[in-house]
């Protein structure tokens, strides 16, 4: 990486290095390595600038920033949700990302976040779990097969141990890509013709479906005592999973209430409805699971300090890698104050040739 001489340089992660990045590193380990990252920021979360998203909505979906800061690094996510791109052949959700230095301004990174939220999603729903789910669960049902299907049941085994998968899609072929995808990865796959199929037997259940509508994808009957519910498809206003009598009688835990309020399963219920923030879980300043027979819900819509904490892992992992581009991002004169000078000498230079600063 830029040795800082060279100010004009930033670090870019494409997706082809991200993958490389990934694949060099092994999915499972990096993804509990990023869980420990989340965690560690969850730990620190009153240092944080905290923000709920700046998001522009249409009747096609929501572009989105994520921005945050720990006083040293600043971050920020740009992120959209167009359920309808499928048709095109396009992702629902695609993101890029920046980290900079706050004493200067300058970026210090610049990656892809693609597949780095689909990594960072997952791996803060098993770091939730550790805190949430039944000791020892090892089922769990994923009720919606698209593309953070697999992400999801790979962190949910290397972090808590999850290797039966009960999987229901409405569209069976994505069961079938989930599973395909799967095979030979340590898990014993039951493909379900229902949701209340799905949750027979199951400890956890995630719902991830894409239709940013309100749905009842959890219906109050299907949910008994003691299970998990990683709620990760509600994340819009506009746009649920579960019913809301599921939601009263479950213990809600939160990233950032006044985001989740808006954006989450509790957007159903009252605005004074208590939830838990699981930042406080995980710093020891409230419970998590008390009871076996206790129904636990991550109300999980994604927050800017996990996108933080996945740029700060990345920047970390690239550290003696060729994993990334050298771009030439930022104007670097020689004379900071002769910008302009700088755009001449670039008119005057051969062409092809690079100009000095």
């Amino acid at each position: 990486m830029s040795d800082g001489r060279h100010l004009n340089i930033v670090p870019f992660v494409s997706v082809d290095n991200m993958m490389k990045l990934v694949n060099a590193i092994g999915v499972e380990r990096f993804l509990v390595e990023l869980a420990g990252f989340i965690e560690a920021d969850f730990r620190r979360w009153e240092l944080f600038d905290k923000t709920p998203r700046i998001a522009s909505h249409s009747s096609d979906g929501v572009i989105e920033l994520m921005p945050t800061s720990d006083g040293a690094v600043y971050g920020f996510k740009y992120v959209n949700g167009h359920p309808k791109n499928t048709r095109d052949g396009r992702q629902t959700v695609t993101a890029f990302g920046v980290l900079a230095e706050v004493a200067s301004g300058y970026p210090v990174l610049l990656s892809e976040m693609t597949i780095l939220t689909a990594l960072r999603t997952a791996a803060t729903s098993a770091m939730a779990a550790t805190y949430l789910a039944p000791k020892g669960a090892r089922t769990m049902a994923i009720i919606g097969n698209g593309a953070q299907s697999e992400f999801q049941a790979l962190a949910f085994k290397a972090i808590l141990g999850v290797d039966r998968l009960r999987l229901y899609d409405l569209d069976r072929s994505a069961s079938e890509k989930c599973a395909r995808n799967l095979d030979g990865l340590g898990f014993d796959i039951a493909i379900c013709s229902s949701g209340e199929e799905a949750l027979a037997g199951a400890q956890i259940v995630t719902t991830v479906t894409a239709d940013k509508q309100y749905a009842t994808i959890l219906t109050d009957n299907m949910v008994g005592e003691g299970l998990h519910i990683n709620a990760v498809g509600g994340d819009c206003p506009g746009k649920t999973e579960l019913a809301a009598d599921i939601l009263r009688r479950s213990d809600i835990f939160v990233e950032f209430p006044p985001q989740t309020r808006i954006e989450g399963e509790i957007q159903q219920l009252a605005h004074d409805h208590p939830v838990t923030e699981l930042w406080r879980v995980v710093a020891g300043a409230a419970p998590g699971r008390r009871d076996p027979r206790q129904i636990t819900l991550f109300d999980s819509v994604g927050f800017a300090i996990e996108d933080f904490s996945a740029l700060r892992y990345v920047r970390e992992k690239l550290a003696g890698t060729r994993f990334y581009e050298e771009l030439d991002l930022l104007a670097d004169p020689d004379e900071p104050r002769d910008l302009f000078g700088m755009l001449l000498r670039a008119k005057a230079a051969p062409q092809g040739t690079p100009a000095a600063a």
